[in-house]
Formats: C-alpha cells, sequence, structure tokens
C-alpha cells in the first residue's frame, strides 16, 4: 500500500512573499482572478448541458412575466401552507377566495419586476423569494406562540423582544435557528457567485417603465379590490384579517397604513361643534380634596375569569377574591381591542380613552406615535387636580418603550423591574405579581395627596406549557381530553388563582391603609389558547371581566363597558370631570355621530392641528418630569476583601443595580438589597463611585449620588444623582450623547 504524505506547509516562505508583495503583483493577482472567472463561466456556457438548456432559457426569458406570476402563485401558497400551519386549509383559501389569493399573488409578481434591472437575475430572484418566504415561516411560528399574526408593528418591538427570546425560543428552537439562517445566508452568498448571469443587454429605462407600470396597475387593483370589498382598509380582527386576505396584503397594509388618516370633514368650526367651543377641556370635580379617592386600575395579564370557559371544569374556585368582588361592586365584561396579545393597546385604550380602531392594522401607538411625542392621558386629567400619578410594572421598563411612553402622557414616576428585588418566578419565566402590592403602596407614600396609580402585570403572560411543570398544583382542571392541551389549561388556571391571592393582598393592604380607595381591576386579552366564540359564555373573543372595588360606598352598577370607555366611566362616578377625551365620553355617549365625532377628536389631538386646546395643549415635551423609580439607592460603607474586590453596603439595591468607578461599570454580583460585591478593581483615593439602576439595551434609568473614595471611607457628594425635578427622558438622552 502506498504510504500517502502531506505537503508542509511553507509558512516561512509565504511570509517572505507578503513581505516582498508589490502593487503590480496585486493588480496581477486580481486581473488573473477574473480571467480564470471568465474562463469557468465560458466553459459553462459552452458546456453540452449548457447548449441543451439554451433553447429552453432562451423561452423562459421570453415568457419571463408568465413564470414571475406561476413563481409568485406558488410563494404565495407556500406562505399561506406556513401561516395556516396546514396546506389543506391554503388549499381551501386558494379555492374559496381566489380573487384574494390573486390579488396577493399580484403583489408578489410585481416585487419580482426589480430582477429587469440587473444582469445577475436569478440572484435576485432567490432575494426576492427569500424575503417571502422569512416573513412566511416568521407569521407561521409566531401563530404557534400567540393569536396575533406578524405584522410590521413587530418589527418595531424586535430589540425590545430580544430581552424576551428565551421567553418564546427554547434552546433547540435557537439552534435550531441559528442554523437555518447561516445555511440560507451561506446559499445565499453561493448563489451570487454561482447563479449566472443574464447574457442579453439590460435595458434599464424600459425595465424603469415596467416597473412602475406594475406597480402602478397593483395600485389601481388595490383601489379596485377595496371598492368591490374583495380586501378591508380596517381589520376589526387582526388574526381574523390574515386568515381572510392572506398574509402579504395585511403585513404590508400594517407597515404602511399607520396612524389616524384626516376626516374628510375635518375643520377647526367642526372641532369647535364637537367640543362645545373647547368646554370639553375643563377640569372640575364636585368632590372636596379631602372626599376625592386614591384611584388604582391594575390591568392582569391574560386575565379571564375561567368560570366563562364552557369546555372545562376546575377542582375548586379559582378567583375566590375577584368572584367576592364581583358579587359586590359594580362589574362586567370589559370589551378589549385584541385577542392574545396586545397588551399595550389596552394600556392605550384606558389611559388615553381613544380607540385603537381608528389607527392602522395591529398598530401599536405606543411604538408609532407615544414613544416620542406627548400626549394627554388619565395622569395629566388627574395632576390637575392635585393627584400625584404613578406606573408599575413587574416587567423590562423598556419594552413597548414604556418608560418613554409614560414619561411623554404625564407620570410623575414608572417602577419597572429593575427597581424591585424579584424572588418568585413562574415556571416559564415571568415574574409573580404580588410583588407589586409593596411598590403601589411605596408609590402611594411618595406623596402627601391623593394617587392615581396604573399598575400592569406579566404573571398570567404565555406561552403555556404542554408538559406539566407545576409540581402540586392547587386546582386541577377536567374536561379536556388532549394530554397537552390540558396541562397548558391547568398551568393557566394555577396562575389565574395566584392573580387572584394578589388582588385580594392588594384590596386588603389598601383597606389596612384606611385612605378613600377606588381600585379597577381588568384583564388586557384572553389568553393565547386558541380559544373560540363557542368556548365562552359571553361568545365572544374580545371580552375579559372587570371589577371596580371601592370602600367610599359607591353603588352597585353592573355593565359591561370597552376599554376607552372605562377610565371615563370610573371618572364619571366620581364626580370627577378631567381630560378631553374622558369628557366627550361623559358628554357625547349614546348619542349621534358619537364615534364619527371621537375619530375626529383623535385625530386633531394627535395628528392635527389640536384646535381642541386652543394652541395650548395640556402637556409638551417642557412639562414631562417623570423619574424611574420611587426610592434612592444609597451606599453607606464598603470593606475590602483579603484578596482583591470590594463588598460595598447600602440601601435599595436590586439585580439591575451596577456599580461605576470615575463613569466605568465594574464587574458586579448581586447579594441582596443591602449588599454588592465588586472585583477586578483597586481603589484609589479620589475615586468617584456610583451606584447605577441599568434597563434593557444599557439604559441608564436612575443614578444615586456620587462618592468619593477616600482614605479607605466614602464621601457623599449630595445633588449628584438623578435630578427628580427633570425629565428621565431628558437625563438619559443627555447620559447617552455624554
Amino acid at each position: 500500500m502506498k504510504k500517502i504524505r502531506l505537503k508542509k506547509t511553507d509558512i516561512k516562505g509565504t511570509f517572505h512573499k507578503l513581505k516582498n508583495l508589490k502593487k503590480e503583483d496585486v493588480k496581477a493577482w486580481w486581473k488573473a482572478k477574473r480571467e480564470r472567472r471568465a474562463r469557468i463561466i465560458e466553459e459553462r456556457r459552452n458546456s453540452a448541458f449548457a447548449r441543451k438548456m439554451q433553447p429552453v432559457y432562451k423561452f423562459m426569458n421570453r415568457f419571463s412575466l408568465v413564470f414571475h406570476m406561476l413563481l409568485a402563485c406558488a410563494i404565495n401558497f407556500a406562505i399561506e401552507a406556513i401561516s395556516r400551519h396546514s396546506a389543506f386549509e391554503a388549499w381551501g383559501y386558494t379555492t374559496e377566495t381566489p380573487l384574494v389569493f390573486l390579488y396577493n399573488a399580484f403583489m408578489i409578481f410585481c416585487t419580482f419586476s426589480i430582477v429587469y434591472l440587473v444582469k445577475r437575475r436569478v440572484f435576485t430572484r432567490i432575494i426576492v423569494t427569500v424575503f417571502w418566504m422569512v416573513i412566511g415561516v416568521t407569521n407561521g411560528y409566531m401563530l404557534m406562540k400567540r393569536v396575533t399574526p406578524f405584522n410590521a408593528q413587530d418589527l418595531k418591538v424586535a430589540s425590545d423582544g430580544l430581552t424576551l427570546i428565551n421567553n418564546y425560543f427554547n434552546g433547540f428552537e435557537l439552534v435550531v435557528l441559528g442554523i437555518g439562517i447561516a445555511a440560507v445566508v451561506v446559499w445565499i452568498v453561493s448563489m451570487w457567485k454561482r447563479g449566472g448571469q443574464y447574457a442579453g443587454k439590460v435595458r434599464k429605462v424600459w425595465a424603469l417603465v415596467g416597473i412602475v407600470a406594475s406597480f402602478g396597475a397593483y395600485a389601481l387593483v388595490s383601489d379596485l379590490a377595496v371598492e368591490k370589498r374583495v380586501v378591508s382598509t380596517y381589520f376589526g380582527n387582526i388574526a381574523f384579517a390574515y386568515e381572510d386576505y392572506g398574509l402579504p396584503y395585511c403585513f404590508m397594509a400594517s407597515l404602511f397604513n399607520t396612524g389616524i388618516n384626516e376626516p374628510t370633514d375635518y375643520s377647526e368650526k367642526t372641532l369647535d361643534t364637537i367640543t362645545n367651543h373647547n368646554e370639553i377641556t375643563k377640569s372640575e370635580t364636585g368632590r372636596s380634596e379631602e372626599e376625592l379617592p386614591n384611584i388604582i386600575f391594575v390591568q392582569l395579564e391574560s386575565y379571564f375569569d375561567v368560570d366563562e370557559a364552557e369546555f372545562f371544569t376546575t377542582s375548586q374556585d379559582a378567583c375566590p377574591n375577584l368572584h367576592e368582588m364581583y358579587e359586590n361592586y359594580s362589574s362586567g365584561y370589559f370589551k378589549v381591542p385584541s385577542v392574545g396579545a396586545g397588551t399595550a393597546n389596552t394600556e392605550f385604550e384606558v389611559l388615553t380613552g381613544m380607540n385603537l380602531r381608528y389607527f392602522g392594522p395591529g398598530e401599536y401607538p405606543y411604538k408609532t406615535y407615544l414613544k416620542e411625542k406627548t400626549c394627554e392621558s388619565a395622569a395629566t386629567a388627574l395632576q390637575s387636580l392635585g393627584y400625584g400619578s404613578h406606573a408599575l410594572h413587574n416587567n423590562g421598563g423598556n419594552f413597548y418603550s414604556r418608560a418613554r411612553v409614560f414619561n411623554n402622557t404625564g407620570f410623575d414616576s414608572f417602577t419597572s423591574k429593575e427597581f424591585m428585588n424579584i424572588l418568585q418566578m413562574t415556571e416559564n419565566g415571568w415574574a409573580k405579581d404580588d410583588i407589586l402590592v409593596q411598590h403601589i403602596l411605596e408609590a402611594m407614600d411618595t406623596t402627601p395627596q391623593q394617587d392615581f396609580v396604573f399598575g400592569i402585570s406579566v404573571q398570567g403572560h404565555g406561552d403555556y406549557p404542554e408538559e406539566p411543570v407545576l409540581e402540586e398544583p392547587v386546582i386541577k382542571v377536567e374536561g379536556i381530553e388532549d394530554e397537552a392541551l390540558k396541562n397548558k389549561w391547568e398551568y393557566y388556571v394555577n396562575q389565574v388563582y395566584e392573580m387572584d391571592q394578589f388582588a385580594g393582598h392588594l384590596v386588603q393592604a389598601v383597606k389596612e391603609r384606611g385612605e378613600p380607595s377606588v381600585i379597577v381591576f381588568y384583564g388586557d386579552h384572553l389568553p393565547t389558547m386558541g380559544l373560540k366564540a363557542e368556548d365562552l359564555k359571553g361568545r365572544y373573543l374580545y371580552n375579559t371581566n372587570y371589577v371596580i372595588w371601592d370602600n367610599i360606598g359607591l353603588e352597585k352598577q353592573d355593565r359591561n363597558v370597552a376599554a376607552y370607555q372605562i377610565m371615563a366611566d370610573v371618572f364619571d362616578r366620581l364626580d370627577i370631570h378631567s381630560g378631553s377625551v374622558f369628557n366627550y365620553h361623559q358628554e357625547r355617549r349614546k348619542t349621534k355621530n358619537y364615534l364619527a365625532d371621537l375619530e375626529l377628536l383623535q385625530y386633531d389631538i394627535l395628528y392635527g392641528d389640536q384646535y381642541v386646546y386652543g394652541g395650548k395643549p395640556p402637556i409638551t415635551a417642557e412639562d414631562t418630569h417623570m423619574v424611574m423609580g420611587v426610592r434612592d439607592v444609597t451606599l453607606q460603607n464598603l470593606v475590602p476583601h483579603l484578596d482583591d474586590g470590594y463588598s460595598l453596603y447600602g440601601e435599595n439595591f436590586t439585580k439591575s443595580s451596577k456599580i461605576f468607578v470615575n463613569g466605568e461599570k465594574q464587574k458586579s454580583n448581586f447579594l441582596n438589597n443591602t449588599r454588592i460585591d465588586i472585583s477586578e478593581v483597586e481603589l484609589k483615593d479620589g475615586d468617584v463611585i456610583s451606584v447605577n439602576q441599568m434597563g434593557s439595551s444599557n439604559t441608564l434609568f436612575r443614578k444615586s449620588d456620587d462618592y468619593i473614595y477616600q482614605g479607605g471611607e466614602l464621601v457623599r457628594q449630595e445633588g449628584t444623582a438623578t435630578d427628580k425635578t427633570k425629565s428621565w427622558v431628558e437625563q438619559a438622552d443627555k447620559e447617552k450623547i455624554k
């Protein structure tokens, strides 16, 4: 057997060649490479297979428009099959609504028209195909995890979503995702080299004319499709809209159709009539200062009364505290704008009184408007009557841009999970809600007057595990045969039970506080469980439940209410008349043109000339002053370790507390709310130490006073902490610039 010898790498020779490399050598190398590439292409063109395929290529190029349309139809069918998780359902959609199918295929066809501008047409077709398939695969996966399909607004919260990636992907799925992305990238790169080039002349002028003509034809077809009701510009249910009108149209509608379009009869005169000569901007109450109660709104994540479900039973009452409240206080169905997702949109309707139906399909105003611009809200309405206003959420402060949104809607403070020492988590990684009780009370303690508190819970968040993860569930679920579905509902029901316990604890704590108070509990949307209307007693997927607890003797009045009306309803019962939109609801509800005029009012406030305010809106960027958290983080002393590093002792530390020395973040280890250890640093006299509360993406939420290290002691520099008289956003932006 012949022995194989490996050639030894000539490293020394290689370095010698590189050392003596000349400019002419580089040019010659590139020239040789281009000539070699040209030879390879020429050989491929003249190969037996290429000569045999030339008539086929010629035929396909001549009728490329027809083949593009066929390819568009194939792609459209593929992405619908992926989205619907069934090729049979996709076929049903194709055959039952052929005009909708062809309309969406026409959109995809238009995107293929760009191939006529380039020589690398195979590669360009691959890029366009991958674009549509990525949208289809993303939508299909998202619909496995939630009810709301993939839309353009998801792209705007993508950075926030990355912080929760472990809640939606397990380790195996992340590996598969990474491999899949890498494989597609490698394939695309290889096709750039191997895809070949169009041999004919590229007529770019005619190509541009064709592209404009195809998109112009699509615009005309779109107008006709809307006019003939083949598709619609309003999505009452975005999930159903995707099923009825197809993924391509719905996704693009969510991308380009945002905000509120100017109503045809918008004018100063019209607004003057609607607002009764700006009378709705009044801020007044019939109650004395002592009679005004604290107002607490608590939004319960994915909550609804599980007794409303007709297809299973529970071993015991899952909501004993809330059921007792339903019996003794005002309650009813709570109409929300979404199913299975859209927490921030329910918040938006409750806080502003605005109806989401006038915005673009699938839009999150938190991202498209309130992230950058100010708007009146329940916080500003009650502040005008002397209330303090506080927002709380046991999840990240940056998620859905809440920190900026709450600042722009006039809140005094926002306590997010970065300011909480959360010790109890659900089995799928969400903070439990009972932590909110102490922080709600602490927020109220920061002001001597009445308070408005808006709390957002997170415990009930999906995805719900198909495997049994609760060792000893308090409540058992019966009546569901499918084991995986039963496990999901049993997990969810037990989270609802603990959320109900949280509601009971909060009511008890407020009772013991002894101040006049009103607490409103409501669910933001139904859970992501594939519920159908026939599964529920109310036969409606947009209903959750609400109750208004109080200790001031309000009359029990049970009725159903929409999310955008609840704040005005509570205000009216308390004889509070403040906030333009809330006053509008109180005066115009159940009157002629109520909803049409509400659209005009919303447009004027957000996108129009703000005639309602007479040029003086109730809140501007200069008026914002929200701070993150309500407690100062302080340092008291430090103790050096025997080897290296220090133990810092102080107050109000959390896992989000990061130690900075001379402006640079140090490696630290959070131990408890009074101790943090730092290592890999040797302090010297004059070093400046501070504790910063950090959010995702290295966002600075709040900064302690600076402390000077001097002779082994810490000397506090008063007045160097976060300025509580200025907007958190203003200070955070300045810190980023610095």
